[in-house]
């Protein structure tokens, strides 16, 4: 059973009403999934940060609501996702220490009520 939580592969998420995101973070929540969108840290506000509410089930592909969560590029090309993946990969490289820390990723998720475990919970 693959765990959505512990997949090292980029997965996507496609929701009814045509919502389709690369899913850069993702963390549980009392109501669901939070997940960042690629570039989240250039929108405006919380933008990029997005509450799926519903329960998570599944192996791969994986259903969280009402949508559906797949490693990007299986079941079909998803050229546009896996160029935006690409760049946000290519973006990161760039930043280098100038991106925010996985402690201030953390308390950001935790700020819109995620939780968030660490090695030591």
């Amino acid at each position: 059973m693959a765990d959505l939580f512990r997949v090292t592969a980029p997965v996507m998420i496609r929701c009814p009403q045509g919502l389709q995101h690369v899913m850069v973070e993702l963390f549980r929540h009392p109501r669901g999934l939070l997940y960042f969108e690629p570039f989240w840290d250039r929108l405006p506000g919380a933008q990029g940060i997005h509450l799926v509410e519903g329960g998570i089930h599944g192996e791969g592909p994986w259903k969280a609501g009402h949508c559906v969560i797949t490693v990007l590029g299986c079941q079909g090309s998803h050229p546009e996702l896996a160029s935006q993946y690409a760049d946000w990969r290519a973006y990161l490289e760039a930043c280098g220490d100038e991106f925010p820390s996985r402690r201030d990723i953390e308390n950001l998720a935790r700020a819109h009520g995620a939780i968030v475990c660490t090695g030591l919970d």
